[in-house]
């Protein structure tokens, strides 16, 4: 009797010290137990039917299908833009190349012409004076000539000469009729005279002028009549 009594008094003893004791392993067995079993419920709810899973890859693979269709198409008409743009940049810089030739020539074309034309006029001046001292030399002759000598015809020839001088150069005279109606263009108007030209028109040529191709290079002076009679001028 007292043997037991020692022993339950052990038994207790060692549960106080922490000592595992059969309330401790049976109260674990049943958690243990509690786990197991309900490990598999939630394996259940984790696991997909094969209906299921097809399902969702055959979404997949359509939304898969379409965004790839989809950058397919906006990379090929990048690669277009992209050509497009290449090509408008390559033109665009053709285009400059030529541009920038062709001012680079037309420049070219400007000194070229004007140093012709300098070069036309050096020559044609050349030629004009090498014609025109001719004139002078037949005038000198004509006043080395003795003080009594009659010089007209020798200044008359002279004259012809300059004038077909001037002819082959296309000058003219200016020489408006009396009664010629005035042109501001052509006529330089000295002053108004009774004349009986009809009032407003050219009364008398004062100096000739002169033109050269149809530019005037020196307008003609003359009078313009008033419309009288002349009589005034008579008096």
């Amino acid at each position: 009797m007292s043997e037991e009594s020692s022993e339950s008094r052990a038994t207790v003893a060692t549960a106080d010290n922490g000592t595992p004791g059969a309330a401790d392993t049976e109260v674990d067995s049943d958690e243990s137990a509690d786990g197991d079993a309900a490990a598999p419920a939630d394996s259940a709810d984790s696991e997909a039917t094969p209906e299921d899973d097809a399902d969702l890859a055959a979404q997949a693979e359509e939304y898969d299908a379409d965004l790839a269709a989809a950058v397919a198409d906006l990379e090929s008409r990048l690669a277009d833009v992209e050509s497009e743009l290449e090509a408008k940049s390559e033109r665009v810089e053709e285009l400059e190349g030529a541009l920038a030739r062709s001012k680079a020539d037309f420049k070219n074309y400007k000194k070229r012409a004007k140093r012709r034309e300098e070069e036309i006029r050096e020559r044609a001046t050349e030629d004009f004076v090498g014609r025109i001292v001719s004139v002078r030399d037949n005038l000198v002759r004509a006043l080395e000539q003795d003080e009594d000598a009659d010089i007209r015809p020798g200044v008359e020839s002279t004259v012809e000469e300059f004038d077909r001088i001037l002819s082959e150069e296309d000058v003219s005279e200016i020489v408006p009729e009396p009664g010629a109606d005035v042109n501001p263009t052509r006529h330089q108007v000295l002053m108004r005279v009774d004349a009986p030209q009809p009032e407003g028109t050219v009364a008398e040529v004062y100096r000739p002028g002169y033109e050269m191709a149809g530019s005037v290079l020196r307008e003609a002076q003359v009078t313009v009549s008033e419309g009288g009679d002349g009589s005034a001028d008579g008096q």
